[in-house]
């Protein structure tokens, strides 16, 4: 049953870092886990009515396992779209004939290159959809313009990279 007193940060954290870091490392690994507790307790911090969440614990643990699950979309398009590091467990085999090695490596800097030239909105677009996995209608939000906006903004930037790698 959640305490009717509210607690403070600091409190908060106290109680909650240790089961929270618990969870976090048996599903993402050590590496991730304290900075998705980070990022966590800063979710917490930054939503404008924390101090009326009923039970801040349940709230967080929700929004870490709402992380983990962000975390894991986000390897997925990283596995899909970049050309890992040779250590990394989803590398490439190293079957692959250097040629396609070199090939990949070519398309993923071609690729960064796209995506740094593109006008700054268009990148912007692009990172949240892609690397923060927002929906258009969080992307319009967030900055304030129409969906058919950031459609289009993520649109060109999708051609702007599909020309780019195939080159």
């Amino acid at each position: 049953m959640p305490d009717t007193k509210p607690l403070s940060i600091r409190e908060l954290f106290l109680r909650s870092q240790r089961d929270l870091l618990s969870f976090l490392t048996r599903r993402v690994g050590r590496e991730d886990a304290s900075d998705l507790l980070q990022e966590t307790f800063a979710r917490y911090i930054s939503r404008d009515a924390a101090a009326e969440i009923a039970d801040p614990s349940a709230y967080l643990r929700r929004t870490a396992g709402n992380l983990v699950k962000d975390l894991a979309r986000h390897r997925q398009v990283e596995r899909k779209y970049f050309v890992g590091d040779g250590d990394a467990a989803d590398a490439p085999s190293d079957e692959a004939s250097a040629d396609n090695r070199v090939d990949d490596a070519r398309r993923a800097r071609l690729l960064a290159e796209a995506v740094a030239s593109l006008p700054p909105r268009c990148r912007e677009i692009f990172e949240l959809r892609v690397t923060h996995h927002l929906s258009q209608r969080e992307i319009a939000e967030r900055l304030g313009i129409s969906r058919k906006t950031v459609e289009q903004h993520f649109h060109l930037a999708m051609e702007r990279c599909r020309a780019a790698v195939q080159q």
